[in-house]
């Protein structure tokens, strides 16, 4: 069973644009993978470009093979930093990025634990867990190994 999360940016209008991914959402790993590798605008606009994920990793990569187990021994080590994703790496539609009018909109979309927010104005990520709408520093959350 995945924890699923949401991964999204505040504009500067107050909308959100977000995607979808399906494995590994809690803190320390999506959140601790967006803290370190996601730190910019251009950054966290190109994962979220991608769509809704299966799994989000360190780079965005390239296109490959959806299932692991077809992925070559001898290229899987690169591969295994590389996100996994619905349209680009398996062919399916309907999985672009969804725009939101509000942070209750966007909790309210994905049934997602975990809802990650990188504010284009601060620069910084924020979490919430399930459909709280407390949004806490995503650092201080990894620092405090905070259970939200």
């Amino acid at each position: 069973m995945g924890t699923r999360s949401t991964i999204a940016i505040r504009n500067t209008d107050g909308t959100f644009e977000a995607i979808y991914c399906h494995w590994d959402g809690y803190l320390s790993h999506n959140g601790r993978i967006l803290e370190e590798n996601y730190t910019t605008e251009e950054k966290v606009r190109e994962l979220i470009a991608l769509g809704d994920i299966s799994s989000l990793r360190e780079e965005i990569g390239t296109k490959h093979p959806f299932d692991t187990y077809k992925i070559p021994q001898h290229v899987s080590a690169a591969w295994s930093r590389w996100c996994t994703a619905y349209g680009r790496d398996r062919g399916e539609t309907g999985v672009a990025p969804k725009t939101f009018v509000s942070f209750q909109h966007l909790q309210n979309n994905f049934s997602q634990e975990f809802t990650y927010v990188f504010d284009v104005v601060t620069g910084e990520w924020s979490v919430s867990y399930n459909d709280r709408a407390e949004q806490w520093p995503l650092a201080a959350a990894l620092e405090l190994d905070l259970v939200v």
